[in-house]
């Protein structure tokens, strides 16, 4: 092994690492691996900033775009509109409808944007018709993953795929070219999860109140002329600074002063309406000189008081609960409870964090808690207080999703759902005859929404996955690092050594698992490009064809079940459904060795 290889693999076992451990973002390790490759001399500066205009980095931008568009035009609500009739059905028929209609609209749009979508549906059937969310945010998960495998354009996996291969002198995939493998391995999972339901948690249709835990109280207060508070700003007191206290309403000379902002100086006999625990409501009593009016347990209250709590304080105002699911790339990631204030609008309050559950914080759910240590990481969702008119100020902050009913997607006009629509099937049209590639179809796609204007850049810049973009456009150089130093070729000829003389059955399932392994610790993305070099070099060594062996890179850098990271859908759908890290190890551990065994036989067979 010579030097250049020994530096490839350090730059990759770093990259690995930081993966694994999440040490930074994945768009920063992309500008790590950039960098690295550049300075050690592994590509040149044109390949090391050639992700940025690969084909493939480029379509997959153009695809986000267009799911955006899809969503901002209720697009994605439309099409998913009649989930809602299935409420009365047993879960062993909703579950497995909900799967193909999952991954029937994955095929053609972002898995991410399609799961996202679902989860507000199934979060609202959850509360209204007590539906059990855990037994199907995992499958459809599963199903948007796997409907995502069916085409070309389903992820942007197998657009990175196909690029490298192509790069490497590998004969480009059709847009349906391994469709009738990806619906194969699509039933056999639908059959296989919907076995598995009753492995799935019942217990997850409380209310947001008992979600979040909030057992505190409602308190109203009137300042006393000897308060501290008299001449403060609200910034400037416990109100402003306690995240256990919840200033809801400020009542003065009779008139209500819902979710008053941080500037607003408090006067003697002012009324506030707030919403805080046990300990601070005896604070409250004993050390700010406040006069209590009345209080009462929110939990005790009667199911009517409670709607009205949630759906509006008073008639004048509706203050409502919102849940904002917290994507990657989101601004708010890194903030705890206590700063969040600081970094949103005035007329939102903060109430609670709840934590998605993982191996290092099972115990913590983050309800209202003190503990400012704690912060918003990516599938985590934070519980908000607005009043309903303020809601569109929610839907511009960046990768935040409202896991709400109060979205305004009902009001689009039917012309933007059907052009939109029309311009997907264009693209779909275009990419699958061939007539242009999915890069350019899609990027016409685009053009015709802005020049239509059925889509607003700002809100693209917003929405955008940026990480995404940023991840695709660093790893792209790996594979020609890999490549430069050959690294492909010392890898292969070490897998044709260890399975020299062995049947092709065991060459595919080798690299298969190898692959779908690697994918459920790394990106899938960046799984892709650093076996997809690996595959075409073992492919060449063994005079065999390609096809089957990109196709099993394609396939298993996808099918990375078993654990919560190997996929975005799974990230965000793990604390949602209140799932424990064994769900992912053992329902998905089995359904990727199911897939294991049977693609390598089908993919066995075409060589």
């Amino acid at each position: 092994m010579d030097g250049e290889i020994i530096l490839m693999f350090s730059v990759l076992l770093v990259t690995i690492v930081l993966f694994v451990f999440e040490i930074f973002p994945i768009d920063k390790i992309a500008f790590f691996i950039i960098v690295s490759l550049i300075l050690l001399g592994l590509v040149t500066p044109e390949e090391g900033i050639s992700g940025f205009s690969n084909p493939a980095t480029i379509a997959v931008l153009a695809l986000m775009i267009l799911a955006i568009a899809m969503e901002e035009n209720g697009v994605i609500h439309w099409l998913t509109s009649g989930m809602g009739k299935v409420k009365s059905l047993p879960i062993y028929i909703v579950a497995p409808f909900f799967m193909f209609v999952t991954a029937g609209i994955s095929a053609f749009i972002s898995t991410t944007a399609v799961v996202v979508v679902f989860i507000k549906i199934i979060n609202q059937l959850s509360e209204k018709y007590k539906i059990p969310q855990s037994k199907l945010l995992l499958p459809i998960s599963f199903a948007g993953i796997l409907g995502g495998s069916c085409t070309l354009m389903g992820t942007s996996t197998n657009l990175i795929v196909n690029a490298v291969a192509k790069n490497l002198g590998a004969e480009k995939l059709g847009f349906f070219e391994f469709s009738l493998l990806g619906i194969i391995f699509l039933i056999v999972s639908i059959v296989y999860l919907t076995i598995s339901l009753r492995w799935l948690p019942w217990d997850n249709t409380q209310s947001l109140s008992k979600d979040y835990e909030i057992d505190n109280y409602l308190t109203k207060v009137r300042i006393n002329p000897d308060s501290k508070l008299v001449g403060k700003k609200i910034q400037e007191s416990f109100l402003f600074e306690n995240p256990d206290v919840s200033l809801l309403q400020l009542i003065r000379d009779n008139r209500i002063h819902n979710s008053p902002g941080k500037y607003i100086t408090l006067k003697q006999d002012d009324e506030l309406l707030l919403l805080c625990d046990l300990e601070n409501l005896s604070r409250i009593k004993t050390s700010e000189n406040l006069s209590v009016y009345e209080e009462k347990g929110f939990n005790e209250l009667d199911d009517d008081k409670k709607k009205e709590i949630t759906n509006g304080l008073s008639e004048l105002d509706e203050q409502v609960f919102v849940e904002l699911l917290m994507l990657p790339g989101a601004s708010l990631l890194g903030k705890n409870l206590g700063s969040l204030r600081n970094f949103m609008s005035q007329d939102v309050i903060p109430l609670a964090i709840k934590k998605r559950k993982t191996l290092i914080n099972l115990k913590d759910r983050m309800v209202r808690s003190s503990m400012n240590r704690l912060v918003l990481k990516s599938g985590d969702r934070l519980l908000v207080e607005i009043s309903k008119e303020k809601l569109p100020t929610l839907q511009t902050m960046e990768n935040v999703v409202l896991l709400q009913e109060f979205d305004n997607v009902n009001r689009k006009s039917k012309f933007k759902r059907y052009f939109s629509l029309s311009v997907l099937l264009l693209v779909i049209l275009l990419a699958a005859t061939g007539l242009l590639s999915i890069m350019v179809s899609a990027l016409t796609g685009v053009c015709l929404l802005l020049i239509t204007k059925n889509l607003d850049l700002n809100t693209v810049y917003k929405k955008v996955n940026w990480q995404i973009f940023f991840l695709l456009a660093g790893m792209i150089p790996l594979g020609f690092a890999m490549h430069n130093t050959g690294a492909d070729m010392w890898v292969s000829e070490k897998l044709l050594s260890f399975l020299g003389g062995q049947p092709n059955y065991i060459i595919v399932g080798t690299l298969f698992f190898v692959t779908m392994v690697l994918s459920g610790v790394v990106s899938n993305n960046a799984t892709a490009i650093i076996m997809t070099p690996i595959a075409i070099s073992v492919a060449q060594g063994m005079h065999l064809d390609f096809k089957p062996f990109i196709l099993a890179v394609m396939f298993a850098a996808n099918f990375s079940f078993f654990t919560p990271v190997g996929y975005q859908t799974n990230t965000l759908i793990y604390g949602i459904g209140n799932y424990r890290f064994k769900h992912f190890l053992f329902i998905g551990g089995v359904l990727s060795l199911i897939l294991w065994i049977l693609a390598t036989f089908l993919l066995t067979q075409m060589l």
